[in-house]
């Protein structure tokens, strides 16, 4: 696919996005929204995390995204039921009529970001409107498409980015302008982001709002796994049918810059000492006997040089870096740009994983992939197992692959901040 393409596409057909009823947690019956709320399903780090959030609130969210059974019908059937219940007793009730939410999140360091939820049309790569830039695991959409049809709900919403024309346009204006008035609701999660949520609901401002996104295509910053899902979905129902949208937060990045960071991996079953030796001869590798902070710094001075890895879990860490260039043209596939080709994921995954350590990235009995540093390497030291930590990409080198149709490896880079789930829901029915 090439970037004309895109454009053509664009221009037909841009952002479409639609008001819906939101569900919302009845702060009277809740200990208190910041106790319901969680981080994306993908982001909890299991199992110290989902127990915390478990035992936080019983009407916690984590119920919903990440429910706990013997088997997967079990654990969809939960879900589906904690929701029915839920809806009954009136914890969970719909707003009295459809809008598009602004939402903002902040926190103590200056950080502001604010964007758009609402039901995203549901569109292929090939229209060019929404566009991927990581594959994804077909186990893992099978899991989320599972617990969709079960449940009939978007649980949390994607994020995705777009590039606006800063504040001269529809959207901006109107987020400003609703960001002024009191909000619908405002909590601060123990992560200390505040988070602020306020709905439109007067046609006019709808009409200018999505009349302004209609000439933009959008980037999926986090949920490639959700949109495939709603993608699948939509295909099973047929249209016209609610299956045709998703729910999604839109951020304009030329407003509000995303911060990106890494995704790491954790090798279970593979000590430190045996991932290193198979390394020797292969890269340079260098002990560092430094804090994680300082490490980090290391490996963010050697990522602009090339290639680099900090492995972790014995207690120290070492810098893997200079890979032989011959392994390099033996495992890398040179039928993708260049940008592709040098990215740390890539060599990661095609000459570390795939041939060095024979570790299929799609297995979750042999690699997790954890979003938090310290916890990867925490996780790590505790099982015996290998802390792979990255650097982050850049967000222009993802954004300039995706508009060529190329997708980077599975779990390549975590943008952020990420929504909070359980502020706003979306139902299905009917």
């Amino acid at each position: 696919m090439n970037t004309a393409g895109h454009s053509e596409a664009t221009a037909r057909r841009g952002l479409e996005l639609t008001p819906f009823r939101g569900l919302r947690y009845d702060p009277d019956r809740v200990g208190s929204l910041a106790a319901v709320t969680s981080p994306p399903y993908d982001v909890v780090v299991r199992p110290d995390g989902l127990h915390h959030l478990q035992s936080a609130d019983p009407y916690n969210i984590v119920r919903l995204i990440l429910p706990q059974a013997p088997t997967a019908v079990a654990r969809n059937e939960q879900a589906s039921d904690t929701l029915r219940r839920w809806l009954a007793e009136g914890v969970l009730a719909a707003d009295p009529e459809p809008g598009l939410y602004v939402y903002e999140q902040s926190d103590g360091d200056g950080m502001l970001q604010r964007g758009i939820i609402g039901a995203l049309r549901v569109s292929d790569p090939a229209e060019g409107v929404v566009l991927p830039h990581e594959d994804v695991m077909p186990h893992v959409v099978a899991d989320r498409a599972d617990l969709m049809r079960a449940t009939s709900a978007n649980l949390e919403p994607l994020l995705l980015t777009y590039r606006g024309n800063g504040s001269a346009s529809s959207a901006a204006e109107l987020v400003e302008r609703v960001a002024d008035h009191p909000p619908l609701l405002a909590t601060k999660t123990e992560d200390g982001y505040s988070h602020r949520l306020w709905s439109v609901t007067d046609p006019a401002d709808l009409a200018r709002v999505q009349s302004d996104l209609a000439q933009h295509q959008a980037l999926i910053a986090d949920g490639h796994h959700r949109w495939a899902t709603y993608r699948r979905l939509r295909s099973e129902h047929g249209s016209p049918s609610p299956w045709d949208y998703g729910l999604v937060l839109l951020v304009d990045t030329a407003r509000y810059p995303l911060r990106v960071r890494a995704i790491h991996r954790l090798l279970h079953g593979l000590p430190v000492a045996d991932a290193l030796a198979a390394l020797h001869g292969r890269f340079r590798i260098r002990r560092l006997p430094v804090s994680l902070p300082q490490a980090l710094e290391a490996l963010a001075d050697s990522a602009c040089a090339g290639n680099a890895f900090l492995l972790a879990g014995d207690g120290a860490f070492h810098l893997v870096d200079r890979p032989d260039p011959d392994l390099l043209a033996r495992t890398i596939p040179v039928d993708r740009p260049v940008a592709w080709r040098t990215l740390d994921a890539t060599v990661l995954h095609a000459a570390l994983l795939d041939h060095v350590w024979g570790i299929p990235e799609d297995d979750p009995a042999r690699i997790a992939y954890i979003h938090d540093t310290a916890a990867t390497v925490e996780k790590a030291e505790r099982d015996g197992g290998t802390a792979v930590l990255l650097h982050p990409v850049r967000e222009d080198v993802v954004r300039d692959l995706a508009r060529q149709g190329v997708t980077m490896p599975r779990k390549s880079t975590s943008f952020g901040p990420k929504p909070a789930s359980g502020l706003v829901l979306r139902t299905l029915d009917g």
